[in-house]
């Protein structure tokens, strides 16, 4: 007997079906259906969803490849989707939060089979924080409709706001003469609290983010050159690579999908910019 594939569920039922259509668990006959009765916002929607999700893919493919998961990122993963299924409040933020949650998760959970294991990599680490900066770079820089909270033509607002959740006086460098323009920015969570992201774009549509945070001050080791000033240091993380650096307290990483050498020119500048004692 031949069983009757179910109907493809109508538009109007929460976001739901969109998430399905975007993480391929619908028959192709359903798929297809839905896909012809979405409209072209919608249609974008999957489509991001769908880059995010092959961006965390790539990013974690190696450590992914190499262990198995552990049984605690598995019940952490159940439990969002039991959350998400729950409460029709993920919509909203269009697959993002779920996705952050999700890279938040993977980028703190795997740090223990980084390629370059560090004797003092943990939560609240330079290490663990240039971690996280490029799971966030990896998660937002995709981003075609949403890829700031607040634009560069708020910058004033976009600053204040940002240091108000940080504690701290914030400045978003200028990295025009680098080729880079302010996109703007946005809050997110970190594993010391607030964290910042200012996001920059050049003319052939390359993007670079600026992660900015809080780091234990038991845990930021001095990170001094010969020189005496703050030293960058450099972490990859799949095709992000990400120069960091620590200063009273605070942690910076610039991160991008570049030549280690551009890549450096940009943080240069922009460390010289936020001032260093």
């Amino acid at each position: 007997m031949t069983r009757n594939a179910s109907p493809a569920p109508p538009p109007d039922d929460g976001d739901r079906h969109l998430h399905a259509l975007a993480d391929g668990r619908l028959q192709p006959a359903d798929a297809e259906a839905l896909r012809a009765r979405l409209d072209a916002d919608d249609l974008a929607r999957v489509q991001d969803w769908q880059r995010q999700r092959d961006g965390l893919r790539a990013l974690h493919a190696a450590a992914l490849d190499d262990a198995e998961i552990p049984p605690e990122m598995r019940r952490a993963a159940g439990q969002l989707q039991d959350r998400h299924d729950r409460h029709a409040r993920w919509s909203r933020w269009g697959g993002i939060a779920a996705g952050w949650v999700l890279a938040f998760g993977l980028g703190w959970g795997l740090h223990g089979h980084d390629a370059q294991p560090s004797a003092t990599s943990g939560a609240g680490t330079p290490q663990a924080f240039a971690q996280q900066a490029a799971v966030a770079h990896a998660v937002f820089q995709p981003e075609q409709r949403h890829p700031v909270e607040v634009t560069a033509a708020q910058q004033q607002h976009l600053v204040q706001w940002l240091s108000k959740r940080l504690g701290r006086p914030l400045a978003a460098p200028v990295l025009a003469a680098e080729g880079f323009d302010l996109m703007g920015g946005r809050l997110l969570p970190g594993g010391g609290g607030a964290r910042a992201q200012f996001m920059y774009q050049n003319a052939q549509g390359q993007r670079v983010t600026l992660y900015v945070g809080a780091i234990d001050a038991g845990q930021a080791a001095p990170t001094a050159d010969r020189g005496g000033e703050t030293a960058f240091r450099f972490h990859k993380e799949g095709a992000v690579s990400s120069f960091y650096w620590v200063d009273r307290g605070f942690g910076y990483a610039l991160s991008g999908e570049m030549p280690r050498a551009t890549l450096l020119a940009l943080a240069t500048a922009a460390h010289r910019q936020l001032g260093v004692d």
